[in-house]
């Protein structure tokens, strides 16, 4: 696997526990795949990974783990808006075995206006053997 940079998140994450919601560390859970030590075993773990990305402000890891046919060119974090909760709603397929998977969240978040949420059930899939995001399932 090729590994990326050894470079440090842009935010300083300011507890040890993982943003994701795990109770892990953070360098035993996401900071692994963040840091491309290992990657995301489940497409939950990868949506987990990316929620953590967005709470510890690296969009780097955003655009690595998102899937070539949908990533975006440029990703532009909003510096003003903290990630406070993670709640996996729920998931389907997506495991060891899957080639595609959905999750269903809602992610806690404030900003400049006060508390606010926001519920979203995302598709994945595995691309060159590794899941990535693929976007969102709008029915």
């Amino acid at each position: 696997m090729a590994r990326r940079d050894s470079r440090q998140p842009r935010r300083a994450v300011t507890v040890g526990v993982c943003p994701c919601g795990t109770g892990l560390p953070y360098g035993d859970c996401c900071g692994r795949l963040h840091s491309g030590e290992a990657q995301a075993p489940t497409a939950e773990a990868l949506m987990r990974s990316r929620y953590a990305a967005f709470a510890v402000g690296d969009p780097d890891y955003l655009l690595h783990s998102w899937h070539s046919s949908t990533r975006p060119a440029r990703l532009r974090l909003d510096p003003g808006q903290r990630w406070t909760g993670l709640e996996v709603v729920a998931t389907e397929q997506g495991g060891l075995f899957d080639s595609t998977g959905t999750v269903q969240f809602r992610a806690h978040y404030r900003d400049g206006t006060g508390a606010g949420s926001m519920t979203e059930r995302s598709r994945f899939v595995r691309e060159d053997g590794r899941w990535v995001y693929l976007d969102v399932d709008r029915p």
